[in-house]
């Protein structure tokens, strides 16, 4: 059970809203293809469920799977409600009545992804459930696919003419069709920019809505908020008053059964392309024009370019690589990763990263951002740390403030959203002893709101056609291109520079150096 979970069980939270004010989201047909894989059948169906269940809007909804298996319509309601009574959490649950409520909200429709004339039956599917359904024209097209089908299913809808919309009705209501597609974007730059140049045959960038879920979690949205809306941190944000920022995303896990994916792509592809870099972008952005999904996604742009791929002397001074081996994780022993099933025994694929950067403009001159990732460390944890420099002159002698570190502001991602500040404060007591204290704010407590799950804040979004927690074209190419830098230089590399590290601790030793040597340390989650 999760956190927020037991906390409900405690203290029944209150709703979150999903629906944005003054945004009525349109009936649609949501088509979900690959809606037999485990990506729809554990996140996305549930995901559904909830939305449509627990915000329930006059609008009808469809959700129409396209997949290569010979189901019937009651075939597939079937393996989907048996989904959710596995994968829904058990607050979450539907009741027999929620159930059968749900279950009219899905269609099938068999074929393969190859089969151009499977897709004109599609259409034809489509425009029978807006006659009788009543969904108005309006798709959500989402590819729960593996990447490697992308480049095809596209293709097909452009053929069979599914990307245009459809004209306006008698009353001038405009209709839409939308493109969801989920990560990797792409394996490296130049297949990010045919991927990016294909979809751009077929829809416009507008139509175009490139998920990362960490962009769904409410304390990455929070960002914006806490830097542009207090007026005591955003005049501190810059060079002047911040010493380095960490960002860690730390996975207690290993590779579970992901070994043919993993073994492409690595910490540095999976986790640092796309979760990593959305969130220093925002941290690190400058202030957008207006509260909009361009002027945001712009300035994340600016950020992106002002970080300069590197050059390999960098690669080498500036990064370390490691990979897991045998250790204990919570009291268990787990094999190293070249023991894992479907890994290579020579491979040289990274479970960790540790990186370091810098954002070449005024704002951030010389400020290090110190990222780290791996599989099999000792918690799951995502969270930004902004040490801000010591003060210029310290009146207490160097045995009074033993117990003092600098301040630092903290903001957790996950699993116990919220944000903590560290300042200096004096023990009671004669002394003049100062140590270190914590001003702490869950978002549990401090909104008494439950949180919406990443998944259904996005695809809400995408039905009322918000974009600004989506990664647009210009976002996936800047970001490759500090990636291939390393990657590449990487492959020039011998194997003994991919370092060891026991499972169930913090990393290698040479990520140790990598930030000590420049008299700092890693702030490890707790």
């Amino acid at each position: 059970m999760t956190q927020q979970a037991e906390i409900q069980n405690a203290h029944k939270l209150k709703k979150h809203i999903i629906w944005q004010d003054g945004r009525t989201p349109d009936p649609c047909v949501i088509v979900l293809f690959g809606a037999t894989g485990d990506l729809a059948q554990r996140k996305i169906l549930p995901t559904l469920a909830h939305l449509i269940h627990d915000h329930p809007q006059p609008e009808k909804i469809c959700i129409v799977a396209f997949a290569r298996r010979p189901l019937d319509d009651d075939a597939w309601r079937s393996m989907v409600l048996t989904s959710l009574d596995k994968y829904m959490p058990a607050d979450d649950k539907l009741d027999d009545a929620g159930k059968t409520a749900f279950a009219q909200h899905l269609f099938y429709c068999q074929s393969n992804f190859d089969d151009s004339e499977g897709y004109k039956r599609l259409g034809q599917f489509l425009a029978k459930l807006d006659q009788e359904q009543g969904t108005s024209g309006n798709r959500l097209f989402y590819l729960a696919t593996p990447p490697d089908t992308d480049l095809e299913i596209i293709a097909h809808m452009g053929e069979a003419g599914l990307a245009k919309p459809m004209p306006a009705d008698a009353n001038g209501k405009q209709h839409w069709v939308r493109l969801i597609t989920e990560k990797p974007f792409g394996h490296d730059l130049e297949s990010a920019q045919k991927l990016n140049q294909e979809i751009a045959r077929v829809f416009h960038e507008g139509q175009v809505f490139r998920i990362d879920h960490y962009m769904g979690k409410e304390t990455v949205q929070n960002i914006i908020a806490f830097r542009f809306a207090n007026g005591i941190f955003e005049p501190l944000w810059n060079q002047k008053y911040i010493d380095h920022v960490q960002i860690v995303v730390a996975e207690s896990l290993g590779i579970e059964s992901r070994a043919e994916y993993y073994e492409t792509a690595g910490a540095i592809k999976d986790i640092v392309q796309n979760h990593v870099m959305q969130i220093l972008s925002l941290i690190a952005m400058e202030s957008p024009a207006e509260y909009s999904a361009d002027d945001i996604r712009d300035e994340k742009v600016k950020v992106l370019r002002a970080i300069r791929p590197l050059t390999p002397e960098q690669v080498a001074k500036q990064t370390v690589r490691g990979q897991y081996t045998a250790g204990m994780q919570d009291g268990k022993p787990v094999v190293g990763y070249k023991d894992e099933k479907g890994v290579s025994p020579t491979s040289t694929t990274e479970t960790y990263v540790a990186l370091k950067l810098f954002i070449e403009n005024w704002r951030w001159a010389d400020v290090p951002f110190y990222i780290r990732t791996g599989k099999h460390l000792p918690v799951r944890s995502t969270e930004v740390t902004i040490q801000f420099k010591r003060v210029p002159h310290q009146l207490y002698t160097p045995s009074e403030i033993t117990s003092l570190t600098p301040n630092t502001l903290i903001l957790r991602i996950q699993p116990d959203e919220g944000i903590s500040l560290k300042i200096g404060a004096k023990v009671p007591g004669a002394s003049n002893q100062l140590t270190t204290i914590d001003l702490a704010a869950s978002y549990n407590s401090a909104f008494d709101i439950e949180l919406p799950d990443a998944y259904e804040r996005l695809i809400a979004d995408c039905i009322i056609g918000d974009s600004t927690l989506f990664i647009r074209r210009d976002e996936i190419e800047c970001s490759w291109r500090i990636i291939d830098s390393i990657t590449s230089a990487w492959k020039q590399m011998g194997s003994e520079t991919v370092y060891p590290y026991a499972a169930g601790t913090w990393g290698p030793r040479e990520a140790e150096t990598l930030i000590t040597e420049d008299g700092r340390k890693w702030l490890n989650p707790a």
